[in-house]
């Protein structure tokens, strides 16, 4: 399944997706996570070294790569330069598993060692001086949104997301690519506002949202959270000396995490393989194609030079019992 952590900036999104991720591969959990924040945080909150975290094969970097891997035999794609963002997958075109080893993974994929075995770590790659004023952040995480559309994942599977902050997922239909969206939230008026953003958002498409209350104190925090955003409250994280270690690059096992918050994290994924079982995969190919019919029309035809319409495959579902990759 696909999760996705979002919030304002300093929430402690990034915080709280490294700590899923490492609950999840103590519970044996095949993982891949996904750095898609305009800042690049979360090989640190991992446990890299700074150099190492900083040395991560960006996804922007391979993208060329990646689009002629997916692209595979797929007839109506002329070639791999005709791809944008949102291109979806049709009958011929490769697909990508969790578990399996592929070009895609050997060139933008790390193992990061943990705890409790290893998860696979991809980077879209940080917003460098040569982009300034020439491109946006957009264009990096089209490399995520792109592998999450050729993405068939199980029930006992997870690739979590830890997404750049704001509401900027909404420049694309990346925001419907996920199962569940953990909105990390803290108990100010302004913690709760990209909260209403994301809902006001989400409510069209039936995103699956909710929300983390972070760094709560007391009783009027979690109080002032309920009152902000009612049910969508799922559970609140207040101070732990695990993380205070962690952030001081001498995380203690993690075994060692409070026990309130190993609660917390094991809430979350009981939420999140909820929403997974409840997952329409017509609906999901439908919002794909939706998508990428509306970025064609305003951006892609003409940069093309294609008629990106014409990549639609009407007949192509994208389901579980998909083989992860078909014949080129």
């Amino acid at each position: 399944m696909k999760i996705a952590f979002v919030g304002k900036g300093g929430s402690g999104k990034t915080t709280l997706s490294s700590l899923f991720i490492r609950h999840l591969a103590a519970n044996e959990a095949p993982v891949v996570a996904v750095d898609a924040d305009i800042n690049q945080h979360l090989g640190a909150a991992l446990g890299l070294p700074e150099a190492e975290a900083a040395a991560l094969p960006a996804m922007g970097a391979h993208l060329p790569l990646i689009k002629e891997y997916l692209r595979g035999s797929n007839p109506r794609i002329a070639s791999a330069d005709t791809m944008i963002k949102t291109t979806p997958p049709g009958e011929g075109s490769r697909l990508l598993r969790v578990r399996e080893d592929n070009p895609v993974y050997e060139a933008c994929a790390r193992a990061v060692p943990l705890d409790d075995g290893a998860v696979r770590l991809m980077a879209t790659g940080p917003f460098t001086e040569s982009d300034l004023g020439v491109s946006c952040y957009h264009s990096k995480v089209g490399a995520v949104e792109l592998c999450l559309n050729h993405l068939v994942d199980g029930a006992d599977e997870y690739v979590v997301v830890d997404m750049t902050a704001g509401s900027d997922s909404f420049a694309s239909g990346l925001f419907t690519r996920f199962d569940m969206t953990f909105l990390v939230a803290e108990p100010t008026r302004k913690g709760v506002s990209v909260y209403r953003q994301y809902k006001e958002y989400a409510r069209d498409f039936g995103v699956a949202l909710k929300v983390v209350g972070n760094k709560v104190q007391g009783r009027d925090d979690l109080d002032f959270l309920r009152e902000e955003v009612g049910e969508d409250l799922l559970v609140t994280v207040g101070h732990s000396d695990w993380v205070r270690a962690m952030e001081k690059g001498r995380p203690p096992r993690f075994e060692l995490l409070e026990a309130e918050n190993r609660m917390a994290l094991q809430a979350l994924q009981d939420a999140a393989d909820d929403s997974y079982a409840h997952r329409d995969w017509e609906r999901y190919t439908r919002q794909m194609v939706h998508f990428h019919l509306r970025n064609a029309e305003s951006w892609g035809n003409a940069k093309t030079g294609a008629d990106l319409a014409a990549q639609v495959d009407p007949g192509f579902v994208l389901s579980e019992g998909l083989s992860a990759v078909q014949p080129a």
